[in-house]
């Protein structure tokens, strides 16, 4: 599943929890690569690095090694320049070409929150392979992954993440919920209170029928705002699998500030065999 592991790391909490995030998805024998990615010194002309900036990648090496040894891992150490940290970071992808790119969340959020600071939306806007987002605090309360959900609206992507959540689930013993949100068009709420109770509820039992169709998933229907409500029904979960499309939540994760659960986010081109997964 995931072999090739590229891990954003830094001086705070996030990537530490990001690389304890990484040791439990990564497959027996993989590979795990830590990365640092830092701005040079503008007045550094090409090909030529000033004193200062030979001093900064020295302390960043120092560093790597310093988190690697730390969490007990072997671990390939690469930095990189570049104008911002998912650019960087992107950019490391391209030449590694991982399986996943695992990252922190926003050192300014709560304990055990999922909030997405600039760095952390910049690596998720565009991934070139899936991502993997972990809770702040992570790596203080490392838990094994034993409830893993997955987002899901008959779309294909959100096909190709019930088989990414399926694949997981049977690596690590897990049990596997799958979760469905609906809502009414805007226009619906122009025919008075009770034909909308209806129809949410008529909704809401047809997606319980899709999910319980679907084979190994426990299912869960719901109406609502779906960037909310999955961040709120992840309080159960380990890890949530999400595609990139399907509930718009893998652009932005705008509900993911309340989760309390890792977040798996599966880029397009995976489905269609770009990202190495399978």
């Amino acid at each position: 599943m995931f072999k090739n592991i590229l891990v954003g790391v830094d001086r705070h909490q996030g990537g530490r929890d990001a690389v304890a995030l990484a040791k439990q998805l990564l497959d027996e024998g993989g590979e795990l690569t830590l990365a640092c990615i830092f701005s040079g010194d503008p007045h550094t002309s090409l090909g030529s690095p000033t004193e200062h900036n030979l001093v900064k990648r020295e302390a960043i090496a120092e560093l790597l090694r310093t988190v690697s040894n730390e969490a007990g891992v072997q671990a390939g150490l690469r930095w990189r320049e570049s104008s911002s940290v998912g650019r960087g970071l992107h950019e490391l992808c391209e030449v590694i070409e991982p399986d996943l790119l695992v990252v922190g969340s926003s050192r300014h959020g709560l304990l055990g929150r999922v909030l997405l600071g600039d760095d952390t939306h910049a690596a998720l806007n565009g991934a070139p392979c899936a991502m993997a987002i972990a809770p702040a605090g992570y790596a203080e309360r490392p838990a094994e992954i034993r409830q893993i959900g997955v987002a899901y609206d008959e779309s294909p992507e959100s096909e190709h993440a019930l088989t990414i959540a399926r694949t997981l689930a049977a690596r690590h013993g897990a049990k596997l919920s799958a979760l469905e949100v609906v809502s009414l068009p805007t226009y619906a709420f122009l025919g008075g209170p009770a034909p909308i109770d209806g129809a949410i509820e008529a909704l809401v039992g047809d997606a319980r029928k899709r999910l319980t169709a679907l084979e190994g998933a426990e299912p869960h229907a719901v109406y609502g705002n779906a960037a909310e409500e999955l961040a709120l029904n992840s309080a159960s979960l380990d890890l949530l699998v999400v595609g990139s499309r399907g509930y718009g939540t893998s652009r932005r994760l705008p509900g993911a500030a309340t989760s309390t659960a890792s977040w798996c986010c599966l880029p397009a081109r995976a489905r269609s065999g770009g990202g190495k997964i399978g």
